[in-house]
């Protein structure tokens, strides 16, 4: 060491810079080593001077990893793997508080021992290791560094509270993974940090956060040794951890040292408890904040002077205790147990009989336990590689090629996958060993592109269950304030920036299901902003559609083809509903002005086409008086009135106004009042929708099927509803009220007194049986009596012989078979009897006018004066004499018996 080398410690707390401060001194020398305590921190501090001064003069050594370019002048390694004796300018060692750890200790205190650079060496850490260098390095220069930012307790916070930018720390993986998978359920995602990840799978992991993907980090402790994020808050979820013996309390400067990563630069941090963990002690809490730590006592120490003669003095030399005070022997670390483990092994001890043999063997022992499998597997590993390498001097291709086609694998879960890479590190670390192998670089490029794929899987893995990939790259382009890029495919599915979100059916957006919480939040935001062209061209579109692109539904719905754009409401008039759009708020009223404007033209437009005869009938200024104030009774029953119910309007009618509606083509019935082009299926349907919407009806009624003359009563039905769909209901079936007045017709003929039986015409037009007839006939008021009769056959015509020339020929006569003598008479067969109704009308006696009773009922027709043919039942219709109008009285030509009344007038 040269005489103007000099040694400084700089110390203080997390967040001073330290590092930063060591690369900037390190790149001032020509050459220069840094040891790191991580090997992830050893790839970021690589990444960082590689950025600065190129590839080509910067190595990266650590356990797993070698990268030596030929001309390098800087080394960047792992404490464990920095080089010895290689005389370079600057020399440092980061977070030398590490040589109080029980594990790992007596490696950081054999560099501060004995570790120099040639003019410069600096030791950077905790304040509280200011006694022991002092104590050990008399001419040391101590520099110390105050944080940059404050840090503050902000005590217990539910994972649900937790803001962005926060780190959730765990001591186990199964916490670790527990963390994630809730913040994933209540915050979209985390990225998730562990010392065992590979620097590539870390380095992804950390990308996710740092680029915004996700706002929160789950991680071990592994974050408080340098690794540099950018977070606001530090949560812990527990006080506690497993250190390789026994679950203990973590104590106040390890506390320190990770929520120290809170704050970065200028900016303050915050650091705070979660989950199960109990509020911190305000005396912990306040040593946090002030940094005030109990100094570090006993450095972990191990002999450094190995005797590699025999076996049994390399084990005795490993356990010489310290003879130094300030330095406790460090407890027994996994090399010396595998050691001890393989020298009482018969053949491994005949084989380590000279130097060379036992620091071999030493030197595989030093390979880590990354499987940690378990302490027998480990020594059997270390056993069958020793033996190979003391028998030839190489590992085997063949052997090293199985063990290593064995990990090459990419499915299987996260555990399967991190078991893999930690099997991969082994032969990693084999690799990088000089000499062991026959081809070095062969076998580092294939031990580390195997890494690589684990790496990559494994991050794939991660992301997949612990992040919700959609909801991580929405909130990114939130936060960056740039355009969405929406898309929607021909079924109405969304995708922002690739990503499924929901359905746009019509003008309103449907979010995916799957999405809960922040989540569901954060969709909403980013589809709305997204889609907002997509509703404007959309409705442009719907503007310019054609009416026979739109309907309505039977339940006053409008759907534009497959999806609903509104509803239609009632309106101060049955004949001008009004309508309601549906579209989304964030649309804009734009958008929604546009869909309304456009379903109001197409509603309007069908009612003009379907109500036609009633909105020239409301049109119509020609008429006046009587006619008028019909004409408004039709009008707001939509086109159908049942006779009865205006009865006396209409006998009020004289022939002029009645022509006068007529004109309209309005059909006085027996039964009903009603304009037959309203009959049709279209204006049927819609006149059903608006008699509904005026009734303010919560479930409509729909219409029948088209076509059919008669079909079944609906029970509990709206007062009105059969009237509206154009039929009347008689019994268990209603029939359509023009082919009613056609039977009527049929009926008006009949002696509805004496009684008649049903015309095979009466049939037809109903298209219905005798019994369902006769039901229907009492519908209508009429009895109905049922009686059984023989069934007269038709008699037998013979067919005529073609006339010959011969007059006198013989006329053939139908054959009848007679019984001979020897023949037995047939029996007689019995008769076949046949069913037949007698229909009457059923309300004669409660009425004191035969005449005024089709009137007042809308019901059964006059009849004839005198019956056809014998009377039935005992009817005494021989006896009736229809009673003519009196004289002062015009014949309503309306009237189902003006022809009669005519007819006896004359006489």
């Amino acid at each position: 060491m040269s005489a103007q080398s000099r040694i400084i410690a700089v110390l203080g707390p997390t967040n001073t810079g330290k590092t930063t401060y060591a690369i900037e001194r390190m790149l001032g020398h020509r050459t220069g080593v840094i040891g790191l305590p991580l090997r992830l921190l050893a790839r970021e501090v690589y990444d960082r001077i590689v950025a600065i001064r190129g590839p080509s003069v910067v190595a990266l050594v650590t356990g797993e990893e070698r990268i030596v370019p030929p001309r390098t002048q800087y080394w960047v390694c792992t404490v464990e793997a920095m080089p010895q004796g290689m005389g370079a300018d600057f020399l440092a060692v980061d977070e030398i508080q590490l040589c109080e750890d029980p594990e790992r200790g007596h490696v950081f205190t054999q560099r501060l021992l004995s570790a120099r650079g040639l003019h410069e060496t600096l030791f950077m850490g905790s304040d509280t290791m200011r006694g022991p260098i002092a104590s050990l390095i008399p001419d040391v220069q101590f520099v110390s560094r105050e944080r940059m930012s404050q840090l503050a307790y902000a005590g217990a916070k539910k994972v649900s509270r937790m803001r962005p930018r926060s780190a959730i720390v765990g001591f186990s993986v199964e916490n670790v993974y527990a963390i994630a998978e809730l913040i994933r359920r209540q915050k979209g995602g985390a990225a998730v940090v562990m010392g065992a990840l590979s620097p590539r799978t870390r380095n992804a992991q950390v990308e996710m956060y740092q680029n915004g993907d996700v706002d929160f980090l789950v991680a071990t402790d592994a974050i408080g040794m340098g690794l540099n994020l950018d977070i606001d808050h530090i949560a812990f979820s527990s006080l506690s951890k497993f250190d390789g013996q026994r679950m203990r309390p973590l104590m106040a400067h390890e506390l320190a040292q990770i929520a120290g990563r809170a704050g970065r630069g200028m900016k303050p941090g915050t650091f705070g408890v979660t989950g199960e963990a109990p509020p911190l002690h305000d005396d912990l809490a306040r040593a946090i904040t002030e940094h005030r730590f109990q100094p570090v006592g006993k450095l972990q120490w191990r002999n450094p002077k190995l005797q590699m003669a025999r076996l049994d003095a390399l084990i005795a030399s490993l356990e010489q205790p310290s003879h130094d005070d300030r330095l406790v022997k460090s407890r027994e670390a996994d090399d010396l147990r595998v050691l001890k483990t393989l020298a009482a092994e018969a053949e491994v001890a005949a084989r380590a009989s000279d130097a060379a043999s036992v620091q071999l063997l030493w030197d595989v022992c030093c390979i880590p336990d990354f499987r940690g499998i378990s302490h027998s597997e480990h020594a059997n590993l270390l056993e069958v590689i020793f033996n190979f390498l003391h028998q030839s001097g190489r590992i085997p291709d063949d052997w090293l090629a199985r063990q290593i086609k064995r990990i090459d694998r990419t499915d299987g879960d996260i555990d399967t996958l991190s078991k893999r890479l930690a099997f991969i590190r082994t032969w990693t670390y084999v690799a990088q060993r000089s000499g062991w192998t026959n081809d070095e670089n062969d076998w580092r490029s294939q031990t580390r592109a195997v890494e690589d794929r684990l790496s990559d899987a494994l991050h794939e893995r991660l992301t997949q269950r612990f992040v919700d990939r959609r909801t991580s790259v929405l909130l990114r382009r939130l936060k960056q304030k740039e355009a969405l890029l929406a898309e929607v495919n021909d079924k109405g599915e969304v995708t922002v920036e690739g990503e499924f979100v929901g359905r746009l059916e019509g003008f309103r957006f449907s979010q995916d299901k799957s999405a809960s919480g922040n989540e569901e939040k954060t969709l909403r935001a980013a589809s709305v902003a997204a889609l907002t062209p997509h509703f404007h061209l959309r409705a442009d579109r719907f503007y310019n559609a054609p009416d026979t692109e739109i309907d309505f539904t039977e339940q006053g719905g409008l759907m534009w083809g497959e999806y609903a754009v509104g509803k239609l409401i009632a309106g101060a008039d049955a004949l001008k509903p009004q309508v309601q759009a549906f579209v989304d708020e964030e649309a804009g009223t734009d958008v929604i002005e546009k869909v309304t404007r456009r379903l109001q033209h197409f509603i309007d437009r069908k009612v003009a086409l379907h109500m036609e005869p009633l909105l020239n009938l409301q049109k119509d200024e020609t008429l006046t008086g009587m006619a008028r104030g019909f004409g408004f009774r039709l009008i707001e029953g939509l086109g159908l009135i049942a006779r009865s119910d205006v009865a006396e309007d209409v006998k009020a009618l004289d022939q002029d106004a009645r022509g006068a509606l007529r004109k309209h083509g309005i059909r006085f019935g027996q039964f009903t009042i009603f304009m037959p082009l309203l009959l049709k299926p279209a204006p049927t349907r819609l006149r059903l929708v608006l008699w509904s919407l005026a009734a303010d009806h919560q479930e409509f009624p729909e219409a029948p099927p088209p076509g059919l003359v008669t079909v079944p009563s609906v029970e509990h039905a709206p007062n009105g509803y059969h009237l509206m769909s154009g039929y009347r209901a008689a019994g268990s079936r209603a029939i359509r009220i023009d082919m009613l007045e056609r039977l009527a017709d049929m009926l008006r003929s009949e002696d509805s007194r004496g009684g008649f039986e049903a015309k095979a015409d009466m049939l037809s037009i109903t298209g219905m049986t005798l019994e369902q007839f006769a039901d229907l006939m009492q519908g209508l008021g009429y009895k109905a009596e049922k009686g059984e009769r023989e069934k007269v056959k038709a008699v037998p015509v013979a067919e005529p012989k073609a006339e010959t020339p011969d007059a006198e020929a013989p006329t053939e006569e139908p054959k009848v078979e007679e019984a001979t003598a020897t023949e037995e008479p047939k029996a007689e067969e019995p008769a076949e009897m046949e069913v037949f109704y007698t229909f009457t009308w059923g309300r004669a006696r409660q009425q004191k006018h035969a005449d005024s009773r089709p009137r007042k009922q809308g019901g059964a027709p006059k009849g004839k004066g005198k019956p056809r043919g014998k009377p039935q039942g005992g009817n005494k219709a021989q006896n009736y004499s229809a009673r003519p109008p009196k004289a002062e009285k015009k014949i309503d030509p309306d009237n189902p018996f003006a022809a009669a009344l005519a007819g006896l007038a004359k006489k």
